[in-house]
């Protein structure tokens, strides 16, 4: 089983990173493979709603001069998923954003079902509304959200500092653990993802002729 870890920070060592590593150690420790993954600090492209992806069944992004499609290409093989960003202005790093939402859009076939969590890390403030921003792809995609004995959520401001939260750090772990019991759950063969959605019925709040 293996689970992937995307770093939405583009500080490579920062305290995103840092925060992903507790998980990433308690997976490994409880016998699941990690597949870590930073975003980067390169520009990155917002989605254009030009919809090709969907038009030609494509499975990735139509741009490929970023992270998104090496991280769609991930998804493929990933068992479960775990992302995190910082805090900025009380929302998650605007580049991780644009980077999730063509991921999420494009790459959907490979979201979906797989049980997910969302990390937080911030100075101060803001982490509970971008942990909820963060974790609304997750419930549109039908993604059991792994959780723990608390928002997912770590507080640092210099690089590594958010390891001197304890709570936060054991928050992470008791993630971790979860997640695991959960994918393990899961790979015993009793329990499959149900397939038996509805027709999508979108609901506009628009009458033609009103």
């Amino acid at each position: 089983m293996n689970v992937l870890l995307v770093n939405g920070s583009p500080r490579a060592n920062g305290n995103t990173a840092r925060a992903l590593k507790e998980v990433a150690d308690t997976l490994v420790a409880e016998g699941i493979d990690v597949d870590p993954v930073w975003i980067g600090a390169k520009p990155v492209r917002g989605c254009i709603a030009c919809g090709q992806c969907k038009a030609k069944n494509l499975g990735r992004c139509v741009f490929d001069d970023d992270a998104a499609n090496a991280i769609i290409g991930k998804l493929k093989n990933a068992d479960g998923i775990v992302i995190g960003a910082p805090v900025y202005y009380g929302q998650p790093a605007g580049a991780f954003l644009a980077l999730w939402q063509r991921i999420c859009f494009a790459g959907a076939a490979f979201v979906k079902t797989k049980p997910a969590a969302a990390i937080a890390v911030c100075r101060r403030g803001g982490s509970t509304a971008a942990y909820q921003c963060m974790n609304m792809p997750f419930e549109m995609l039908n993604c059991p959200i792994v959780t723990s004995q608390y928002w997912n959520i770590a507080f640092g401001r210099e690089e590594g500092e958010c390891a001197l939260d304890s709570e936060g750090m054991q928050t992470m772990r008791t993630l971790a653990r979860n997640m695991s019991w959960l994918l393990k759950n899961l790979k015993r063969g009793d329990a499959v993802p149900r397939t038996d959605d509805e027709p999508w019925q979108p609901m506009h709040f628009i009458r033609k002729g009103e």
